[in-house]
């Protein structure tokens, strides 16, 4: 094991040794180092925009087999500016009867602003008026330290590269894996594999 001094006469020796080679090609200034440049980030990071933010599932299917859905504005576009809103998922007449609410003590009014008869808006704790689509904004005031987790990629999920240099990043949105109004994991069960018929029972164990 080497001592503080010969670590020290290690460095200046190999300091010296640097100083003589570059003396050696023709420098005159000393050499500085910078950081490598950085590679270009080429790629996109786009997020996934579920359709539910904007529209609701009717159920049915287009004659090419997609599922159809009616934009929010279709019914909230002609609600009656002045009717009342409602306070409790309970409360609700006109429109999403039978929503569950399970997200800790929030109520409607909490997220969202009445329509007035126009496309619905969200609303921060501050009293910012958002769009639907802006609900990752609505999702973070409350619930930061997964935010964060979500920007560095720790929670969420994507699909692409993490060097943007070398192509772009699909980033899934919170209501891709969250029902807004219930966003705990509801309880579910593993699907089975699908069963191979050309591989025998014997080689399944």
């Amino acid at each position: 094991m080497l001592s503080v001094a010969s670590h020290r006469l290690v460095a200046a020796v190999t300091l010296a040794a640097s100083t003589v080679w570059v003396a050696a090609c023709g420098r005159d200034e000393p050499l500085t180092f910078a950081p490598a440049p950085a590679a270009s980030a080429t790629g996109p990071i786009v997020v996934h925009e579920p359709p539910k933010l904007t529209s609701i599932e009717t159920g049915k299917l287009d004659a090419h087999g997609r599922e159809l859905r009616v934009a929010c504005v279709t019914c909230h576009g002609v609600r009656d500016a002045g009717a009342p809103f409602p306070e409790q998922a309970s409360d609700l007449r006109e429109f999403h009867n039978g929503l569950v609410v399970d997200h800790g003590k929030l109520a409607c009014p909490s997220c969202h602003l009445p329509s007035g008869g126009g496309e619905p808006r969200l609303r921060l704790a501050d009293g910012t008026v958002l769009p639907t689509r802006d609900t990752m904004t609505l999702c973070a005031q409350c619930h930061g330290k997964k935010h964060s987790d979500y920007q560095r990629g720790v929670h969420g999920g994507m699909n692409g590269y993490w060097d943007l240099s070398r192509g772009g990043r699909l980033r899934n949105h919170c209501v891709d894996c969250h029902d807004p109004h219930v966003p705990k994991y509801q309880p579910s069960r593993p699907v089975l594999p699908p069963r191979d018929r050309t591989i025998g029972e014997a080689s399944h164990g």
